[in-house]
């Protein structure tokens, strides 16, 4: 990226999983965690209660077939050509991460399009897009790709991270972030049995964001909810320093 561009902090929320909480507890994470300006920005279809320093744009639409499962696709629309004008490096988050060290870096390392590596599955091309950068508009055609062989894509790929990881791969374009700096609460941060059920959850060596994919968002591992989850945890107390306003 060109140290000069303006740098983008962009989620997405839709429908009714997550509140308005969540994007104001990432917003105040961002800003203790990120070195020097940046714009907050929430593509949404409900803005009610969200904080006044985030900018709510509607998210772009995506036309997919009705009552199809929406397997995550319409993150696809953040690669529009003109996502409502904005210019820059976008960092793209998942609402329910949590953010416990500088994330500076992510906005300094090197490639044209970072995601996280699969954890459980390295050797598959396919990555994580609960933190992703990019150019804004310049992924346009993979967007394009998609509207006009949702079938074939669907046929193919099971949800936006595999088509996406899969078509930038083959363009040479895709890159993985350190694999130290995106943890994944279930594989990384419970102790493996039987330790889980004395030891508290903790933060790895070198986490900047932790991932909760699955049933586990953050709140659930703070109280210690299973939530049908194959692992136990106990409670893990401290995200409450980091999950906050």
């Amino acid at each position: 990226m060109n140290a000069s561009d303006p740098r983008i902090i962009l989620c997405m929320k839709w429908g009714s999983k997550y509140g308005p909480e969540y994007v104001n507890r990432l917003y105040a994470m961002v800003e203790r965690h990120l070195r020097g300006p940046f714009r907050f920005v929430c593509l949404t279809d409900r803005s009610e209660g969200i904080r006044s320093e985030v900018t709510c744009l509607p998210i772009p639409a995506l036309d997919l077939p009705a009552g199809l499962p929406e397997r995550g696709w319409t993150k696809l629309t953040t690669f529009s050509a003109d996502l409502h004008g904005l210019r820059g490096t976008a960092l793209f988050l998942d609402l329910d991460v949590v953010i416990v060290d500088d994330i500076t870096p992510f906005f300094e390392q090197p490639g044209e399009f970072l995601i996280i590596h699969d954890w459980k599955r390295p050797w598959r091309v396919t990555g994580n897009s609960s933190v992703y950068r990019f150019q804004l508009g310049a992924h346009a055609d993979l967007l394009e790709w998609f509207r006009g062989h949702f079938e074939e894509v669907r046929q193919v790929h099971r949800n936006e991270q595999a088509y996406l990881s899969d078509y930038l791969h083959k363009q040479g374009r895709l890159t993985y972030w350190p694999d130290q700096w995106c943890a994944s609460w279930k594989y990384h941060c419970i102790p493996r049995f039987p330790r889980n059920y004395w030891r508290d959850p903790a933060i790895p060596q070198g986490a900047r964001i932790l991932i909760f994919h699955g049933v586990m968002n953050p709140p659930d591992a703070l109280e210690g909810r299973r939530n049908g989850n194959w692992r136990y945890a106990r409670p893990a107390r401290w995200i409450a320093e980091h999950w906050r306003v």
